[in-house]
């Protein structure tokens, strides 16, 4: 049995849409080292961040020289994802090549 309550004729019913923040953003960034083929990285740029030759070869380059490279921002979950997989793989390939994550800059 459903009781249902009269409800006075000039009551306003608004909708309230809720308003989700994007996620907080993370950069991607190798670390330079003095084992891993220049050629590695590159492929590895290309492979896990869609980077094309160009732009795989100006980070590489960038890492080579400055001694890190932003890959990509992503949400934590994806750039955390990508860490870890460029660690994997390096690692299979007996290379000491680091990847890790910094919180991406608002402005």
């Amino acid at each position: 049995m459903s009781t249902r309550t009269s409800l006075p004729p000039d009551l306003v019913v608004e909708k309230l849409t809720a308003k989700t923040a994007p996620p907080p953003m993370f950069k991607v960034i190798l670390l330079n080292d003095d084992y891993t083929p220049m050629e590695f990285v590159v492929h590895v740029l290309e492979k896990f961040f869609g980077k094309s030759s160009e732009d795989a070869f100006r980070v590489m380059l960038q890492v080579h020289h400055e001694g890190k490279g932003v890959c990509g921002v992503y949400p934590h979950d994806i750039a955390s994802s990508r860490v870890a997989q460029v660690a994997q793989y390096a690692r299979a390939r007996q290379h000491p090549l680091q990847c890790v994550l910094e919180p991406a800059d608002d402005a």
